[in-house]
């Protein structure tokens, strides 16, 4: 994200207010879609408060592919085959240039069922001990979180936090770096099948832990009011 852009994103965030159903149906598609409600301004406001991005810029993504090996394999059997300790220990496989769509996360929502749409984007820079270059590869993905307010026995509501996952669907992988040998480009592809594997499953354990925070810490009724006025600019869109 271009410093221009990440400033005025941040100066977005900062006209928000401080003060931090069951499930979904089928026809989840027809909810209804807002770009910029206060609440996706809030949770926008948390993943930077919280460093999200750096968190998962300092996750350790070889180790990950190293330990998935039974999970996927191809990648870490072709990768480590042959080659020493030393050469294993001198492989790197790094997050960066990391972007979380904090100016576009999307809202759907119906009643006091909401969803958020988050995606994210970044680059893998692999580097191999046989191969003095630098791959570049770039991953994007959405991750969706689901909450609702749900009534107890006494009639109070109170806040559940459903699923909160990667849509498998929108993973996608690409090879940025050109000249790739044959060799090489066999064993991207089996890289980019794990990377696909793999990933979905660290940002989860770092973001959606985040956005539970950030959304525990919002009294019921904030919320409550948040999803009114949702209801209302709906209903003056129709």
């Amino acid at each position: 994200m271009c410093p221009i852009r990440r400033l005025l994103v941040l100066l977005s965030l900062l006209s928000v207010p401080s003060a931090l159903h069951k499930q979904p149906w089928r026809g989840l598609a027809k909810a209804h879609m807002d770009s910029k409600p206060a609440l996706a301004r809030i949770i926008a406001q948390g993943l930077m408060k919280h460093n999200a991005e750096g968190r998962i810029q300092n996750l350790r993504l070889m180790d990950s592919l190293n330990a998935s090996g039974q999970m996927a394999p191809g990648m870490v059997g072709w990768l480590i085959s042959g080659m020493s300790l030393q050469h294993q220990q001198e492989s790197s496989a790094n997050i960066t240039n990391i972007q979380l769509d904090y100016g576009g996360i999307r809202m759907s929502f119906h009643k006091e069922w909401f969803s958020a749409n988050i995606l994210l984007e970044f680059d893998i820079d692999l580097r191999l001990p046989f191969n003095n270059k630098v791959i570049k590869t770039h991953a994007c993905m959405n991750l969706v979180v689901e909450f609702w307010l749900e009534k107890d026995e006494f009639g109070r509501r109170h806040l559940v936090i459903g699923n909160c996952s990667v849509e498998p669907n929108s993973i996608y992988t690409t090879v940025l770096t050109e000249d790739i040998s044959p060799k090489m480009k066999h064993f991207l592809r089996n890289f980019r099948g794990n990377l696909a594997k793999v990933t979905p499953h660290l940002v989860e354990s770092q973001v959606c832990p985040l956005i539970s925070e950030i959304l525990r810490q919002l009294d019921v009724k904030l919320l409550k009011s948040l999803m009114e006025q949702a209801a209302a600019h709906k209903f003056n869109q129709l």
